[in-house]
C-alpha cells in the first residue's frame, strides 16, 4: 500500500500550532516488509483469528492486555481504500477542513485536534486551564482526528456537498462491519474463559461502536523537545481494535513494566483490552497502558475501533462498586476537565481511595 505523495503545502493542512517555520516535508515512501520475519521478532502475543487458542488468548489478556491479531479476513483492498480516503481528507487545508466539519453534525462525523479526549457528542474536550489562541491550544497532544459513530446508519445526505467526505464515510461504514464481526468473536472467546453468562450479553454492545481515525503530524521541534501524540493512558472500552499504517509510534507497557514498540506489521491488527474488560473480568484481565510517540520524518495515520457496554448495563464485580459505562464516562470527563487526567477504574474500587 503506497501513501500519496506530500506536496510542499502539506503543513497548511496541519492545525497552525503544528506547522513548521519551513513548509518542507520529507517524502513518505514505503519500506518493504517481511511479515513472517517481523512476526518472529514481535514481542506481542499473536492470536490467529481463524483458529483462536483460548489458552493462549487468556494468557495474553492476563499478562499483556494486548495482542496482535492475524488472519482477520478484512480485504486488503478495503484497508487500502480507507487509508487513501482518510489521508486525502486530512490533507485538506486546516481552515477549510475546520469550517467544513463545523457544518456537519457531530453525530454524523466530527473533526478534532490537540486532544484525544472527546465529549459524548464528539466534540474535543479540553481541561480547565487550557488556553486558546489563534495558534491553537497552549497545552495539546500532537494529533488530529475524525470521530465516526457507527450507530448512525446511512446519513450521507448530510454530506452531499462534500463528496470526498461522503465517500470516506461509506468506506468507514463498510470497515466498521468487519470490526464489529471481529470484536464480537474476540469477546465471545474471552467470555468462554471467564464464564460470563448470557444475561450479561450487554457487556459488549455493537451499537456503541465508534471509529476514530488519527493523524499524528510530523514534529518539527528540536529532538530535545518532548511532544506526545498521546500521553500514557488506558482505553475506556471493552476492546479496541487498532489498524496501524506503516509508521511506528505506538508503545505499550509490557508485563515487565517496560515500554516497548508495537510496530506496524502489514495485514495485522492490534487488539487492546480496555477498562471495561478489566472490570468485567474482576481484574483478571488487564487494561493495557499505552502511548503514542510522534515522528520527525514521517506523519502517522492509525484507526481505532472502540466498543463499549450497553448504556444501561450495570457492571458488577467483586472489586468495584456497581456502575454503568455512562457512570464511568461521566466521571472520566469530569476528571479530565477538572484534574487534567483520567483517573479511571480506581474511582470505583471498593473500600479504596482513588489514585492518579
Amino acid at each position: 500500500m503506497e501513501n500519496p505523495s506530500h506536496s510542499q503545502t502539506t503543513p497548511l493542512s496541519y492545525p497552525p500550532c503544528f506547522r513548521p517555520n519551513s513548509p518542507q516535508l520529507s517524502h513518505q515512501t514505503n519500506t518493504p516488509h517481511d511479515q513472517t520475519l517481523e512476526l518472529e521478532n514481535d514481542p506481542l502475543p499473536v492470536i490467529d483469528f481463524q483458529h483462536i487458542d483460548l489458552m493462549k488468548l487468556e494468557e495474553a489478556c492476563m499478562d499483556w492486555g494486548i495482542f496482535r491479531l492475524v488472519n482477520h479476513d478484512i480485504p486488503l483492498t478495503l484497508m487500502s481504500k480507507v487509508h487513501e480516503h482518510v489521508y486525502n481528507v486530512f490533507d485538506i487545508g486546516f481552515e477549510t477542513k475546520q469550517k467544513m466539519f463545523e457544518s456537519i453534525p457531530a453525530s454524523v462525523l466530527s473533526y478534532f485536534w490537540g486532544t484525544p479526549a472527546l465529549t459524548p457528542s464528539g466534540v474535543a474536550l479540553y481541561k480547565d486551564g487550557d488556553k486558546q489562541s489563534d495558534q491553537g491550544t497552549i497545552s495539546y497532544n500532537w494529533v488530529e482526528g475524525l470521530n465516526y459513530p457507527l450507530s448512525q446508519g446511512s446519513l450521507d445526505f448530510c454530506l452531499d456537498q462534500y463528496p470526498m467526505v461522503r465517500d470516506m464515510r461509506t468506506l468507514l461504514e463498510e470497515y466498521g462491519v468487519h470490526q464489529e464481526r471481529i470484536a464480537k468473536s474476540i469477546f465471545g472467546a474471552m467470555s468462554q474463559k471467564l464464564s460470563i453468562c448470557e444475561e450479561n450479553e450487554g457487556y459488549l454492545s455493537p451499537s456503541t461502536g465508534i471509529l476514530r481515525v488519527y493523524r499524528y503530524p510530523i514534529s518539527f521541534f528540536d529532538k530535545s523537545t518532548k511532544v506526545w501524540g498521546m500521553e500514557a493512558h488506558t482505553d475506556s472500552s471493552v476492546v479496541t481494535i487498532l489498524n496501524q499504517y506503516e509508521v511506528a509510534g505506538l508503545q505499550v507497557l509490557s508485563p515487565k513494566d517496560e515500554w516497548i514498540d508495537a510496530k506496524p506489521i502489514p495485514n495485522t491488527l492490534v487488539v487492546h483490552l480496555g477498562d471495561m474488560m478489566q472490570a468485567i473480568s474482576d481484574d483478571k484481565y488487564k487494561s493495557v497502558k499505552h502511548r503514542v510517540m510522534v515522528n520527525r520524518e514521517r506523519e502517522r495515520i492509525s484507526m481505532g475501533y472502540f466498543v463499549f457496554p450497553d448504556n444501561d448495563c450495570v457492571i458488577r464485580s467483586s472489586n468495584y462498586k456497581p456502575f454503568t459505562y455512562l457512570d464511568f464516562r461521566s466521571q472520566v470527563q469530569d476528571d479530565i476537565k477538572n484534574l487534567g487526567v483520567k483517573v479511571g477504574l480506581s474511582r470505583f474500587k471498593l473500600n479504596k481511595d482513588f489514585y492518579i
